[in-house]
């Protein structure tokens, strides 16, 4: 393989964030962008085996306004890069189960309305008639918002890959960055099995791989790989259209109808660091006998395909997003902790200001900047699944 022998901008990393960052450097002008792909297709890890989960519904400011900006620039994609992307709002129902919980939204949905977003909280016999399948044995109270749902990663991936090619970035599959050329503290380039690339800008969008990415370039970025899994049943005929993403939190079990069955998943919470990705059987069955229990019509269904992927989380459950200070030259946008998919628009946007500007200026994001971790100023996000 032939690889440039220099670049403006070097991105590690072909999901969800590399493929936007890349795009927007080029829509502001910046085509001399190189984007690295270790697999030989695009959004293939974190980003294609998420549940494609959209929503207004979390419990930090900030990723509020990071879904109030986002969520529109997924409603104009297909106009805009002319790439379809199965957008459904079918509403999330958040079911919660104990005071704690309780307290917790209402505090929650209080900031969300004081952002413009109109959360509904509701009774049990509302979720009952929202979602009449549901057991809601143990339900106290939900939350529901119309304008949460459904998106698909391949697409926006595959958008953001054509658009930024359009615009005169490179793309390439099958190779594996496996360092990070650092000279007095600065960046100078990247090197591949295939060569090195020269360039006064890395952009580490490794997802699951970040930390790893990181300790290339010297530092220590607190990004850590866990494994999380998937289900998704046949057909299920009792399964309306309009049947919303369901997630009963204190479990962090979920569902959403996925090609007329349920695709579902539940976290399990001591799950250790590492980045095995072969499916846990046992967990499996603990995962499928809650689902039963919460949607009972779920006993009637045969299993279509299941898989396991990574979460890239950080202590806070926050991304870690922009420059980092330790080495100039040097910028992340990863961490987003299994909620990342549907941020991947404006985030993208909001590095290549970053990188071109000085500064995001669409959205104030010191709030997301590495030193957080070192200023004690750390920011937890509650509505984590």
């Amino acid at each position: 393989m032939e690889l440039p022998q220099t670049a403006d901008v070097v991105i590690i990393g072909g999901g969800v964030m590399g493929a936007s960052t890349a795009y927007h450097l080029a829509l502001k002008g910046c085509t001399d962008v190189l984007l690295l792909e270790q697999q030989p297709f695009f959004g293939m890890e974190a980003t294609g085996k998420c549940a494609g989960g959209i929503r207004y519904q979390f419990g930090t400011e900030i990723n509020v306004r990071l879904s109030q900006l986002s969520l529109p620039m997924l409603d104009r994609f297909e106009e805009e890069l002319g790439q379809p992307i199965d957008l459904r709002y079918c509403g999330y129902l958040f079911l919660l189960t104990n005071e704690q919980d309780v307290a917790a939204f209402r505090h929650n949905v209080a900031m969300q309305h004081r952002l413009g977003v109109q959360t509904e909280w509701l009774e049990p016999l509302q979720i009952a008639e929202l979602a009449p399948l549901l057991d809601l044995d143990g339900v106290i109270a939900g939350t529901f918002h119309p304008k949460d749902g459904l998106a698909d990663p391949n697409g926006v991936v595959q958008g953001y890959v054509s658009g930024a090619r359009r615009l005169g970035a490179r793309l390439l599959n099958d190779v594996e960055v496996t360092g990070i050329r650092v000279e007095s503290e600065t960046v100078r380039g990247v090197v591949t099995p295939h060569g090195e690339i020269a360039a006064p800008v890395v952009v580490n969008a490794a997802g699951p791989w970040a930390g790893v990415v990181g300790e290339m370039a010297g530092v220590d970025l607190p990004i850590v790989p866990v494994r999380r899994q998937i289900v998704v049943t046949d057909p299920l005929p009792e399964i309306p259209p309009d049947f919303p993403f369901v997630i009963d939190f204190a479990p962090s079990l979920y569902f959403h109808r996925e090609g007329g069955g349920i695709l579902t998943g539940m976290s399990k919470h001591d799950e250790p660091v590492s980045f095995d990705q072969n499916v846990d059987t046992e967990w499996e069955l603990v995962h499928l006998e809650a689902a039963m229990q919460r949607l009972p019509v779920l006993e009637k269904a045969s299993l279509a395909s299941h898989w396991a992927g990574l979460y890239e989380n950080t202590p806070d459950a926050h991304p870690i997003l922009g420059r980092i200070p330790d080495v100039e030259g040097f910028y992340c946008i990863g961490g987003f902790s299994g909620h990342g998919f549907q941020h991947g628009p404006i985030c993208g946007l909001l590095l290549a200001e970053e990188i071109l500007d000085g500064a995001a200026h669409t959205l104030d994001i010191t709030s997301l900047h590495f030193e957080r971790f070192r200023e004690g100023r750390q920011i937890v996000e509650y509505n984590v699944v």
